[in-house]
């Protein structure tokens, strides 16, 4: 599975940070929404093309004018 981007809602801190990722995997791709940092809880999205994960994306991304785009 590789990593093709990431999102940081721009905030420091355990309780308040929230991290997107899009990663593929052979034509596969996958929406992380993870709060809480490294060892925070994770939700897990799949879907069969970039479109659809990239329009979960926007959904996750809409709470919020200040998040970052890391890679």
């Amino acid at each position: 599975m590789e990593r093709r981007k990431h999102w940081w809602n721009g905030t420091w801190g355990r309780l308040a940070r929230h991290d997107v990722y899009l990663y593929e995997d052979g034509g596969r791709w996958t929406v992380e929404s993870r709060e809480g940092g490294a060892d925070g809880c994770s939700r897990w999205y799949e879907y069969g093309d970039e479109d659809a994960a990239m329009e979960c994306v926007r959904g996750l991304l809409s709470d919020s004018p200040h998040w970052r785009e890391m890679s």
